[in-house]
Protein backbone atom coordinates (compact mmCIF):
# COMPACT_ATOMS: atom_id res chain seq x y z
CA UNK A 1 0.00 0.00 0.00
CA UNK A 2 1.87 3.25 -0.96
CA UNK A 3 2.49 6.09 0.83
CA UNK A 4 2.11 9.54 -0.76
CA UNK A 5 5.63 9.61 -2.08
CA UNK A 6 4.76 6.56 -4.11
CA UNK A 7 3.30 9.10 -7.31
CA UNK A 8 4.09 6.50 -9.98
CA UNK A 9 4.82 9.93 -12.05
CA UNK A 10 7.53 11.88 -12.79
CA UNK A 11 7.16 15.63 -13.29
CA UNK A 12 8.15 14.95 -16.95
CA UNK A 13 5.49 12.74 -17.40
CA UNK A 14 2.58 14.81 -15.93
CA UNK A 15 3.41 17.37 -17.66
CA UNK A 16 3.37 15.25 -20.83
CA UNK A 17 0.27 13.69 -19.50
CA UNK A 18 -1.50 16.95 -19.13
CA UNK A 19 -0.51 18.07 -22.45
CA UNK A 20 -1.56 15.01 -24.12
CA UNK A 21 -5.11 14.72 -22.15
CA UNK A 22 -7.68 17.55 -21.39
CA UNK A 23 -7.30 18.35 -17.53
CA UNK A 24 -9.23 17.76 -15.62
CA UNK A 25 -9.21 13.90 -15.73
CA UNK A 26 -8.56 11.13 -12.92
CA UNK A 27 -5.79 8.51 -13.71
CA UNK A 28 -5.73 5.38 -11.59
CA UNK A 29 -2.78 3.00 -11.37
CA UNK A 30 -2.79 -0.36 -11.60
CA UNK A 31 -0.28 -1.97 -10.18
CA UNK A 32 -1.39 -0.07 -6.79
CA UNK A 33 -4.52 -1.75 -7.04
CA UNK A 34 -3.27 -5.05 -7.89
CA UNK A 35 -0.70 -4.89 -4.59
CA UNK A 36 -3.29 -3.97 -2.37
CA UNK A 37 -6.11 -6.49 -2.98
CA UNK A 38 -2.82 -9.19 -2.76
CA UNK A 39 -1.79 -7.84 0.58
CA UNK A 40 -5.37 -8.00 1.94
CA UNK A 41 -5.55 -11.58 0.45
CA UNK A 42 -2.26 -12.43 2.11
CA UNK A 43 -3.97 -11.24 5.25
CA UNK A 44 -6.73 -13.45 5.59
CA UNK A 45 -5.28 -16.42 3.77
CA UNK A 46 -6.12 -18.49 6.86
CA UNK A 47 -9.43 -18.16 6.22
CA UNK A 48 -10.57 -21.03 3.44
CA UNK A 49 -13.38 -18.62 1.27
CA UNK A 50 -12.19 -15.41 2.30
CA UNK A 51 -12.86 -12.69 -0.24
CA UNK A 52 -13.08 -9.42 -0.75
CA UNK A 53 -16.42 -8.10 -2.34
CA UNK A 54 -14.65 -4.64 -3.68
CA UNK A 55 -17.29 -1.92 -2.93
CA UNK A 56 -18.80 -1.09 -6.44
CA UNK A 57 -19.71 2.41 -5.55
CA UNK A 58 -16.22 3.10 -4.72
CA UNK A 59 -14.83 3.41 -8.13
CA UNK A 60 -17.61 1.73 -10.43
CA UNK A 61 -15.55 1.47 -13.98
CA UNK A 62 -15.66 -2.03 -15.72
CA UNK A 63 -12.04 -1.76 -16.94
CA UNK A 64 -11.36 -1.36 -12.66
CA UNK A 65 -13.93 -4.55 -11.74
CA UNK A 66 -11.76 -6.34 -14.71
CA UNK A 67 -8.84 -5.66 -13.05
CA UNK A 68 -10.20 -6.81 -9.32
CA UNK A 69 -11.58 -9.91 -11.05
CA UNK A 70 -8.25 -11.14 -11.90
CA UNK A 71 -7.39 -10.75 -8.53
CA UNK A 72 -9.86 -13.06 -7.06
CA UNK A 73 -12.68 -10.28 -5.74
CA UNK A 74 -16.38 -10.02 -5.82
CA UNK A 75 -18.71 -7.02 -5.47
CA UNK A 76 -20.61 -5.49 -2.99
CA UNK A 77 -23.23 -3.84 -4.83
CA UNK A 78 -26.17 -0.94 -3.28
CA UNK A 79 -27.81 -0.39 -6.69
CA UNK A 80 -29.49 -1.82 -9.54
CA UNK A 81 -26.79 -0.48 -11.51
CA UNK A 82 -23.77 -1.83 -9.52
CA UNK A 83 -25.75 -5.22 -9.91
CA UNK A 84 -25.83 -4.86 -13.67
CA UNK A 85 -22.37 -3.86 -13.85
CA UNK A 86 -21.12 -6.48 -12.08
CA UNK A 87 -23.19 -8.85 -14.37
CA UNK A 88 -21.72 -7.29 -17.40
CA UNK A 89 -18.23 -7.69 -16.18
CA UNK A 90 -18.92 -11.47 -15.70
CA UNK A 91 -19.17 -11.61 -11.16
CA UNK A 92 -21.52 -14.88 -10.97
CA UNK A 93 -23.74 -15.96 -8.08
CA UNK A 94 -22.25 -15.45 -4.44
CA UNK A 95 -19.42 -13.07 -6.08
CA UNK A 96 -21.65 -10.57 -5.84
CA UNK A 97 -22.99 -9.02 -2.42
CA UNK A 98 -26.26 -6.75 -2.79
CA UNK A 99 -26.97 -4.78 0.40
CA UNK A 100 -28.94 -1.99 0.10
CA UNK A 101 -31.69 0.64 1.98
CA UNK A 102 -35.01 1.53 1.41
CA UNK A 103 -34.46 -0.74 -1.31
CA UNK A 104 -37.22 -1.16 -4.13
CA UNK A 105 -38.53 -4.63 -5.13
CA UNK A 106 -37.09 -5.04 -8.89
CA UNK A 107 -33.43 -4.13 -7.30
CA UNK A 108 -33.91 -7.53 -4.88
CA UNK A 109 -35.54 -9.27 -8.23
CA UNK A 110 -32.26 -8.53 -9.85
CA UNK A 111 -30.54 -9.67 -7.38
CA UNK A 112 -32.26 -12.68 -6.52
CA UNK A 113 -32.03 -13.57 -10.79
CA UNK A 114 -28.03 -12.96 -10.41
CA UNK A 115 -28.20 -15.62 -7.21
CA UNK A 116 -26.66 -12.39 -5.68
CA UNK A 117 -25.95 -12.71 -1.49
CA UNK A 118 -28.62 -10.58 0.02
CA UNK A 119 -28.31 -8.74 2.74
CA UNK A 120 -31.43 -7.33 4.21
CA UNK A 121 -30.73 -4.09 6.17
CA UNK A 122 -34.44 -4.29 8.04
CA UNK A 123 -36.83 -7.10 9.42
CA UNK A 124 -39.87 -5.87 7.27
CA UNK A 125 -38.05 -6.64 4.30
CA UNK A 126 -39.00 -10.80 5.18
CA UNK A 127 -42.25 -10.51 4.93
CA UNK A 128 -41.62 -7.66 1.97
CA UNK A 129 -39.37 -10.08 0.04
CA UNK A 130 -41.53 -13.49 0.67
CA UNK A 131 -44.56 -11.91 -0.59
CA UNK A 132 -43.30 -10.00 -3.58
CA UNK A 133 -40.87 -12.46 -4.93
CA UNK A 134 -40.03 -15.25 -2.67
CA UNK A 135 -37.24 -15.11 -0.06
CA UNK A 136 -33.47 -16.01 -1.51
CA UNK A 137 -31.66 -19.34 -0.94
CA UNK A 138 -29.28 -17.45 1.65
CA UNK A 139 -29.98 -14.42 3.82
CA UNK A 140 -27.81 -12.06 5.89
CA UNK A 141 -29.12 -9.43 7.83
CA UNK A 142 -27.04 -5.92 8.38
CA UNK A 143 -26.60 -5.65 12.24
CA UNK A 144 -26.32 -1.87 13.70
CA UNK A 145 -25.32 -2.01 17.33
CA UNK A 146 -26.25 1.49 18.58
CA UNK A 147 -25.03 2.40 21.47
CA UNK A 148 -22.69 -0.71 21.27
CA UNK A 149 -20.21 1.46 19.04
CA UNK A 150 -19.09 4.99 18.46
CA UNK A 151 -18.45 5.09 15.03
CA UNK A 152 -16.54 8.18 13.43
CA UNK A 153 -17.25 11.26 11.51
CA UNK A 154 -17.05 9.49 8.11
CA UNK A 155 -19.84 7.13 8.80
CA UNK A 156 -21.46 8.58 12.45
CA UNK A 157 -22.62 7.39 15.26
CA UNK A 158 -24.09 4.23 14.52
CA UNK A 159 -27.40 5.27 17.07
CA UNK A 160 -28.02 8.12 14.18
CA UNK A 161 -26.88 6.21 11.70
CA UNK A 162 -30.40 5.00 8.75
CA UNK A 163 -28.83 1.44 8.40
CA UNK A 164 -29.23 -2.16 9.59
CA UNK A 165 -31.49 -3.61 12.22
CA UNK A 166 -31.43 -3.88 16.03
CA UNK A 167 -30.06 -7.26 18.23
CA UNK A 168 -34.30 -7.76 19.04
CA UNK A 169 -34.46 -7.57 15.27
CA UNK A 170 -31.99 -9.65 13.91
CA UNK A 171 -33.24 -12.51 16.47
CA UNK A 172 -36.93 -11.50 15.04
CA UNK A 173 -36.01 -11.87 11.59
CA UNK A 174 -33.48 -14.86 11.47
CA UNK A 175 -36.60 -16.99 13.42
CA UNK A 176 -39.05 -15.94 10.52
CA UNK A 177 -36.36 -17.01 8.01
CA UNK A 178 -36.09 -19.89 9.66
CA UNK A 179 -39.74 -20.49 9.74
CA UNK A 180 -40.32 -19.69 5.98
CA UNK A 181 -37.70 -22.45 5.30
CA UNK A 182 -34.34 -20.16 4.60
CA UNK A 183 -31.47 -22.97 5.63
CA UNK A 184 -28.34 -20.66 5.02
CA UNK A 185 -27.83 -17.27 6.65
CA UNK A 186 -24.95 -14.70 6.66
CA UNK A 187 -24.22 -12.06 9.33
CA UNK A 188 -22.81 -8.52 8.37
CA UNK A 189 -22.24 -4.82 10.46
CA UNK A 190 -20.25 -1.64 8.52
CA UNK A 191 -19.39 0.30 11.58
CA UNK A 192 -16.62 2.45 10.70
CA UNK A 193 -15.01 3.98 7.46
CA UNK A 194 -11.43 5.25 6.84
CA UNK A 195 -9.82 3.17 9.90
CA UNK A 196 -6.57 3.04 10.53
CA UNK A 197 -6.54 1.35 13.92
CA UNK A 198 -6.00 -2.32 13.80
CA UNK A 199 -7.68 -2.50 17.10
CA UNK A 200 -10.88 -1.18 16.25
CA UNK A 201 -11.12 -3.43 12.77
CA UNK A 202 -10.85 -6.63 15.09
CA UNK A 203 -13.23 -5.26 17.36
CA UNK A 204 -15.56 -5.55 14.52
CA UNK A 205 -14.94 -8.97 14.09
CA UNK A 206 -15.02 -9.81 17.95
CA UNK A 207 -18.43 -7.94 18.39
CA UNK A 208 -19.53 -10.10 14.88
CA UNK A 209 -18.46 -13.34 16.01
CA UNK A 210 -19.91 -12.94 19.32
CA UNK A 211 -23.35 -12.57 17.82
CA UNK A 212 -22.74 -15.25 15.56
CA UNK A 213 -22.75 -17.38 18.99
CA UNK A 214 -25.85 -15.65 20.49
CA UNK A 215 -27.74 -16.35 17.34
CA UNK A 216 -26.66 -19.73 17.12
CA UNK A 217 -27.27 -20.55 20.61
CA UNK A 218 -30.49 -18.80 20.44
CA UNK A 219 -32.16 -19.56 17.40
CA UNK A 220 -29.84 -23.29 16.29
CA UNK A 221 -28.64 -20.68 13.12
CA UNK A 222 -24.56 -21.26 12.17
CA UNK A 223 -23.70 -18.73 10.64
CA UNK A 224 -22.33 -20.12 7.10
CA UNK A 225 -21.08 -16.75 6.46
CA UNK A 226 -19.83 -13.24 8.30
CA UNK A 227 -19.00 -9.72 6.42
CA UNK A 228 -17.06 -7.68 8.53
CA UNK A 229 -17.87 -4.82 6.14
CA UNK A 230 -15.19 -2.17 4.61
CA UNK A 231 -13.51 0.04 6.93
CA UNK A 232 -9.91 -0.60 5.97
CA UNK A 233 -8.60 3.50 5.77
CA UNK A 234 -5.55 4.77 3.45
CA UNK A 235 -3.39 8.06 5.00
CA UNK A 236 -4.72 11.11 3.51
CA UNK A 237 -2.55 13.05 5.72
CA UNK A 238 1.23 13.52 5.15
CA UNK A 239 3.18 11.57 7.86
CA UNK A 240 -0.14 8.83 8.51
CA UNK A 241 0.87 5.17 8.80
CA UNK A 242 -0.04 2.68 6.34
CA UNK A 243 -2.31 0.95 8.18
CA UNK A 244 -0.40 -2.59 8.80
CA UNK A 245 -2.80 -4.92 7.27
CA UNK A 246 -0.67 -7.76 7.87
CA UNK A 247 -1.71 -7.38 11.57
CA UNK A 248 -5.32 -6.68 11.16
CA UNK A 249 -5.64 -10.32 9.29
CA UNK A 250 -4.26 -11.87 12.46
CA UNK A 251 -6.30 -9.95 15.09
CA UNK A 252 -9.51 -11.22 13.42
CA UNK A 253 -7.35 -14.66 12.87
CA UNK A 254 -6.63 -14.51 17.11
CA UNK A 255 -10.43 -13.43 17.49
CA UNK A 256 -11.74 -16.34 15.33
CA UNK A 257 -10.23 -18.46 17.34
CA UNK A 258 -10.67 -17.27 20.55
CA UNK A 259 -14.71 -17.33 19.64
CA UNK A 260 -15.82 -19.04 16.69
CA UNK A 261 -13.57 -22.44 16.78
CA UNK A 262 -13.65 -22.66 20.37
CA UNK A 263 -17.72 -22.20 20.23
CA UNK A 264 -17.84 -25.59 17.95
CA UNK A 265 -18.74 -22.82 14.54
CA UNK A 266 -15.88 -23.74 12.65
CA UNK A 267 -15.37 -23.32 9.71
CA UNK A 268 -17.21 -19.83 8.91
CA UNK A 269 -16.67 -17.96 5.90
CA UNK A 270 -15.17 -14.37 6.63
CA UNK A 271 -15.61 -11.98 3.72
CA UNK A 272 -15.25 -8.11 3.74
CA UNK A 273 -15.92 -5.25 1.61
CA UNK A 274 -13.02 -2.95 0.93
CA UNK A 275 -12.89 -0.39 -1.51
CA UNK A 276 -11.29 2.57 -0.64
CA UNK A 277 -8.23 0.38 0.65
CA UNK A 278 -8.26 -0.89 -2.75
CA UNK A 279 -8.56 2.24 -4.94
CA UNK A 280 -8.11 5.39 -3.05
CA UNK A 281 -4.32 5.55 -3.19
CA UNK A 282 -3.89 4.44 -7.22
CA UNK A 283 -6.37 7.46 -8.04
CA UNK A 284 -4.74 10.71 -8.63
CA UNK A 285 -7.33 13.62 -9.67
CA UNK A 286 -4.88 15.86 -12.46
CA UNK A 287 -6.28 19.70 -12.74
CA UNK A 288 -4.63 22.65 -14.08
CA UNK A 289 -4.10 26.47 -12.45
CA UNK A 290 -5.99 28.59 -14.59
CA UNK A 291 -6.81 31.77 -12.29
CA UNK A 292 -4.90 33.22 -8.91
CA UNK A 293 -7.06 35.75 -7.23
CA UNK A 294 -5.72 37.77 -4.06
CA UNK A 295 -8.45 39.67 -1.75
CA UNK A 296 -8.76 38.53 1.95
CA UNK A 297 -7.13 34.98 1.32
CA UNK A 298 -5.11 33.85 -1.51
CA UNK A 299 -6.88 31.53 -3.82
CA UNK A 300 -5.63 29.35 -6.63
CA UNK A 301 -8.58 28.36 -8.99
CA UNK A 302 -8.25 25.14 -10.96
CA UNK A 303 -10.71 23.66 -13.67
CA UNK A 304 -11.72 21.02 -11.35
CA UNK A 305 -14.18 21.09 -9.05
CA UNK A 306 -16.42 19.74 -6.63
CA UNK A 307 -18.30 17.86 -9.27
CA UNK A 308 -15.03 15.56 -9.68
CA UNK A 309 -14.34 15.31 -6.05
CA UNK A 310 -16.89 15.76 -3.68
CA UNK A 311 -15.17 15.27 -0.62
CA UNK A 312 -13.34 18.04 0.67
CA UNK A 313 -16.38 20.14 0.18
CA UNK A 314 -19.05 17.58 1.50
CA UNK A 315 -16.84 16.09 4.34
CA UNK A 316 -14.20 19.07 5.25
CA UNK A 317 -11.84 15.78 4.14
CA UNK A 318 -8.04 16.13 3.40
CA UNK A 319 -7.07 15.77 -0.19
CA UNK A 320 -3.18 15.95 -0.14
CA UNK A 321 -2.15 18.23 -3.57
CA UNK A 322 0.98 18.39 -5.65
CA UNK A 323 1.94 21.42 -7.57
CA UNK A 324 4.25 20.66 -10.68
CA UNK A 325 5.61 23.24 -12.81
CA UNK A 326 4.29 24.08 -16.40
CA UNK A 327 5.59 26.99 -17.85
CA UNK A 328 4.58 26.77 -21.30
CA UNK A 329 2.31 29.25 -22.87
CA UNK A 330 -1.17 27.99 -22.40
CA UNK A 331 -3.68 29.68 -25.09
CA UNK A 332 -6.61 30.65 -23.52
CA UNK A 333 -5.00 30.86 -19.90
CA UNK A 334 -3.84 34.48 -18.44
CA UNK A 335 -0.71 35.24 -18.47
CA UNK A 336 1.81 32.75 -15.78
CA UNK A 337 3.51 36.28 -15.16
CA UNK A 338 0.53 38.50 -15.16
CA UNK A 339 0.94 40.69 -11.68
CA UNK A 340 -1.23 39.79 -8.98
CA UNK A 341 -3.13 42.08 -6.59
CA UNK A 342 -1.59 43.52 -3.66
CA UNK A 343 -4.00 42.27 -0.79
CA UNK A 344 -1.02 42.74 2.14
CA UNK A 345 -3.50 45.15 3.46
CA UNK A 346 -6.45 42.84 3.71
CA UNK A 347 -5.02 39.57 3.71
CA UNK A 348 -6.53 37.78 7.19
CA UNK A 349 -4.01 34.94 6.77
CA UNK A 350 -0.53 35.82 7.33
CA UNK A 351 1.05 32.41 6.60
CA UNK A 352 1.86 31.37 2.88
CA UNK A 353 -1.09 29.81 2.27
CA UNK A 354 -3.73 28.98 0.15
CA UNK A 355 -7.67 28.34 -0.47
CA UNK A 356 -7.38 25.75 -3.83
CA UNK A 357 -10.91 26.28 -5.77
CA UNK A 358 -13.30 25.37 -8.08
CA UNK A 359 -15.13 27.43 -10.72
CA UNK A 360 -18.51 26.59 -9.49
CA UNK A 361 -20.52 28.88 -7.73
CA UNK A 362 -20.50 27.59 -4.40
CA UNK A 363 -18.41 29.03 -1.17
CA UNK A 364 -17.85 24.74 -0.50
CA UNK A 365 -16.33 24.31 -3.63
CA UNK A 366 -12.84 23.70 -2.12
CA UNK A 367 -9.99 21.33 -2.32
CA UNK A 368 -7.70 22.62 0.45
CA UNK A 369 -8.39 26.20 2.92
CA UNK A 370 -5.58 27.69 4.34
CA UNK A 371 -3.37 24.98 3.15
CA UNK A 372 0.67 25.78 2.76
CA UNK A 373 1.99 24.11 -0.65
CA UNK A 374 5.63 22.91 -1.41
CA UNK A 375 5.58 25.85 -3.92
CA UNK A 376 3.42 28.95 -5.23
CA UNK A 377 0.99 27.56 -7.89
CA UNK A 378 0.93 29.75 -10.88
CA UNK A 379 -1.55 29.78 -13.85
CA UNK A 380 -0.33 26.57 -15.95
CA UNK A 381 1.21 24.84 -13.59
CA UNK A 382 -0.65 21.34 -12.87
CA UNK A 383 -2.43 20.22 -9.58
CA UNK A 384 -2.61 16.84 -8.53
CA UNK A 385 -5.06 16.01 -5.77
CA UNK A 386 -4.14 13.04 -4.61
CA UNK A 387 -6.09 9.64 -2.95
CA UNK A 388 -9.05 10.41 -5.08
CA UNK A 389 -9.37 6.45 -6.19
CA UNK A 390 -12.15 6.33 -4.31
CA UNK A 391 -15.82 7.82 -3.50
CA UNK A 392 -14.18 10.55 -6.50
CA UNK A 393 -15.52 10.29 -9.61
CA UNK A 394 -18.44 8.27 -8.80
CA UNK A 395 -20.06 11.30 -6.66
CA UNK A 396 -19.44 13.48 -9.30
CA UNK A 397 -22.52 15.69 -10.26
CA UNK A 398 -23.52 17.75 -13.01
CA UNK A 399 -24.54 21.33 -10.68
CA UNK A 400 -23.73 24.34 -13.21
CA UNK A 401 -23.57 21.98 -15.51
CA UNK A 402 -20.65 20.70 -15.37
CA UNK A 403 -19.89 17.62 -17.61
CA UNK A 404 -17.92 15.26 -15.23
CA UNK A 405 -14.39 14.26 -16.60
CA UNK A 406 -12.36 11.23 -18.34
CA UNK A 407 -11.46 8.15 -16.62
CA UNK A 408 -7.88 6.80 -17.69
CA UNK A 409 -5.98 3.68 -16.20
CA UNK A 410 -1.98 3.86 -15.71
CA UNK A 411 -1.18 -0.07 -17.28
CA UNK A 412 1.65 -2.48 -15.85
CA UNK A 413 3.71 -1.84 -18.70
CA UNK A 414 3.24 2.17 -18.56
CA UNK A 415 0.65 2.75 -21.37
CA UNK A 416 -2.17 5.05 -20.43
CA UNK A 417 -5.47 4.01 -21.50
CA UNK A 418 -8.78 6.17 -21.79
CA UNK A 419 -11.32 4.11 -19.59
CA UNK A 420 -14.51 6.43 -19.64
CA UNK A 421 -14.65 9.48 -22.02
CA UNK A 422 -15.16 12.91 -20.66
CA UNK A 423 -18.45 14.03 -20.89
CA UNK A 424 -19.68 17.06 -22.94
CA UNK A 425 -22.84 19.75 -23.34
CA UNK A 426 -24.29 17.10 -25.11
CA UNK A 427 -24.32 14.60 -22.66
CA UNK A 428 -25.51 17.27 -20.68
CA UNK A 429 -28.38 18.32 -22.43
CA UNK A 430 -29.54 14.59 -23.39
CA UNK A 431 -32.34 14.42 -21.52
CA UNK A 432 -33.68 17.71 -22.51
CA UNK A 433 -36.43 18.38 -25.09
CA UNK A 434 -35.55 21.74 -26.64
CA UNK A 435 -37.58 21.61 -29.52
CA UNK A 436 -41.20 20.55 -27.12
CA UNK A 437 -40.20 23.28 -24.58
CA UNK A 438 -39.86 25.94 -27.35
CA UNK A 439 -43.31 25.23 -28.63
CA UNK A 440 -44.54 24.73 -25.51
CA UNK A 441 -47.34 27.29 -24.68
CA UNK A 442 -47.15 28.04 -20.51
CA UNK A 443 -43.92 30.22 -21.50
CA UNK A 444 -43.62 33.81 -21.71
CA UNK A 445 -44.29 35.66 -24.77
CA UNK A 446 -47.19 38.28 -26.35
CA UNK A 447 -49.09 34.74 -27.89
CA UNK A 448 -48.71 32.66 -24.60
CA UNK A 449 -49.95 35.07 -22.54
CA UNK A 450 -52.87 35.68 -25.34
CA UNK A 451 -53.84 32.18 -24.88
CA UNK A 452 -53.66 32.14 -21.38
CA UNK A 453 -55.62 34.79 -20.53
CA UNK A 454 -58.61 33.88 -23.09
CA UNK A 455 -58.36 30.23 -21.09
CA UNK A 456 -59.44 31.77 -17.67
CA UNK A 457 -61.65 34.13 -19.10
CA UNK A 458 -63.67 30.84 -20.40
CA UNK A 459 -63.15 29.31 -17.50
CA UNK A 460 -64.85 32.35 -15.29
CA UNK A 461 -67.65 32.15 -17.82
CA UNK A 462 -68.34 28.60 -17.25
CA UNK A 463 -68.44 29.60 -13.25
Amino acid sequence: MPKLADFPFSDAKVVELAKELPTPFHIYDERTIREAVRGLNASMAWCPGFRNHFAVKATPNPYILQVLKEEGCGTDCSSIAELVLSEEMGFKTEEIMFTSNNTPIKEFKKAKQLGALVNLDDLSHVDFLHKEDGLPEMVSFRFNPGPGRTGNKLIGDPKAAKFGCTTAQLLEGYKKCQDLGVKRFGLHAMVVSNCLKVDELVETARMLFLLAVQIHEKLGIKMEMVNLGGGIGIPYLPGQDVIDVASVGAGIHAVYKEIIEAKGLAPMKVVMECGRYITGPAGFLVSRVVHRKRIYKNYVGVDACMANLMRPGMYDAYHHITIIRDERDHPGLPSRTAPAADNAADLITKEPVFDVVGGLCENNDKFAVDRPLDVEPFVGDIAIIHDAGAHGHSMGFQYNGKPRSAEYLHRLDGSVIEIRRAEDLGDIFSTLDFDGARAFGGGGGPLSWIRRTLKAAAWCNKR
